[in-house]
């Protein structure tokens, strides 16, 4: 995967997200979404209400229903091979908060960067550097979770594991979005949940914001998903990951705790279950070499406190002179809740990703006599295929 300004190219399923934060509106064209994929816009809007603002007193209180329009690329429901444009205007802009913005950088925001990069920007709610422009990814996330539940069975789920120092106790292998959805931090421990919330509310009211961490879990993912060296599974996972606005680190598996362990201590045991190559642990995360192993995927990213807070901070105006500036405008006193979707959307544009580059350079040929059923993605599909048509 590589970025060319705002595309995102993952070799066969390409994104282009566009529009910024206080324009007319943001979207996305998306290319290389099979044809026959069953779509429909309440599909995308239900993934897109997830992320939107205003959902309660620790997010943002912007209005916007986030109501898109596909343009193009779906016909009576079907997705047709061709590019799909998704479209969702912004009506709740109040640019005027942004006025003391124009000539003051807000510390830790991408106010000066982008100056130092085009030498113009747009001001109001920090154009393209503002979270609006996950719609986008959002909505080609839920194109991509389709497809990759429709085909393979995959089910890709996140939740918040952290808030500020609050953290919470989940089986990743069994908890569901009707848990994660349960309540507005959207953490499937309804006791740390309640924790999390405070902490957060404690925050907003001074002023202030925290940071915390999303957990992604990847679930039934085919064998074999990747690539050995340069563009491994996890490093691909890693940048889609980093890409998106206020996150600062990513663990797959163990991660930095793995790296205190003993090689005996960390390895994955092989068994054999139902005739499929299983691990008796899962410290690797799903990956190994680079490839998926068929185990559950596990991430973790790290999201930063919001840069823009409404207490006094000291800073520097373009013109170089030293200010202070209270920043004004309507923002998230914590991201994570509303990063779960997001999380969740890039996951799933990856792993789609790799899954059509996979099946174009590995299924196209039969396999060798004796070679265990269990790595031909293949036979997965044929499988996951045969028993949902049963059904």
């Amino acid at each position: 995967m590589f970025a060319a300004d705002d595309v995102v190219v993952l070799a066969l399923y390409w994104v282009t997200t566009f529009g910024e934060s206080h324009g007319k509106g943001v979207g996305c064209v998306i290319d290389g979404v099979p044809p026959r994929l069953p779509i429909s816009k309440e599909e995308i809007q239900e993934e897109l209400d997830r992320r939107r603002p205003g959902q309660s007193r620790i997010t943002t209180p912007r209005k916007e229903s986030d109501t898109c329009e596909i343009y193009s690329g779906v016909s009576e429901g079907i997705t047709l091979g061709t590019p799909i444009c998704i479209m969702v205007p912004n009506t709740d802009q109040k640019s005027h908060d942004y006025s003391e913005m124009s000539v003051a950088y807000r510390p830790s925001h991408a106010d000066a960067t982008y100056d130092m990069k085009y030498g113009i920007r747009a001001v109001a709610g920090g154009g393209r550097s503002s979270a609006r422009e996950t719609i986008g990814r959002v909505a080609a996330g839920a194109l991509a979770k389709k497809l990759l539940r429709t085909v393979a069975g995959v089910e890709v789920i996140a939740y918040v594991s952290r808030v500020k120092d609050v953290t919470c106790d989940v089986d990743n292998s069994t908890f569901t979005l009707a848990q994660v959805e349960a309540n507005d931090v959207r953490c499937p421990d309804q006791e740390a949940a309640k924790a999390m919330y405070k902490a957060i509310d404690d925050v907003r009211v001074r002023g202030d914001s925290c940071g915390g961490d999303v957990t992604c879990v990847i679930r039934s993912c085919p064998k074999g998903l990747g690539s050995p060296v340069f563009d491994k599974l996890e490093a691909e996972l890693c940048k889609a990951f980093m890409s998106l606005p206020a996150s600062k680190g990513v663990e797959i598996g163990s991660g930095f705790t793995g790296s205190s362990m003993l090689g005996s201590e960390h390895n994955d045991e092989f068994f054999m279950e139902a005739g499929q190559v299983r691990t008796r642990t899962n410290r690797s995360g799903g990956i190994q070499g680079g490839l998926s192993n068929g185990e559950d995927i596990v991430a973790r990213i790290a999201f930063k406190p919001t840069s823009t807070i409404s207490r006094k901070q000291n800073t520097v105006s373009r013109d170089g002179e030293m200010v202070e500036l209270i920043a004004r405008g309507r923002h998230d006193p914590c991201v994570v809740p509303r990063a779960v979707p997001m999380v969740e959307a890039m996951a799933a544009l990856v792993v789609a990703d790799q899954l059509l580059q996979h099946y174009a350079q590995c299924e196209l040929l039969p396999r060798e006599t004796g070679c265990s059923p269990d790595t031909s993605i293949a036979r997965q599909f044929r499988q996951h295929l045969e028993a949902v048509t049963a059904v």
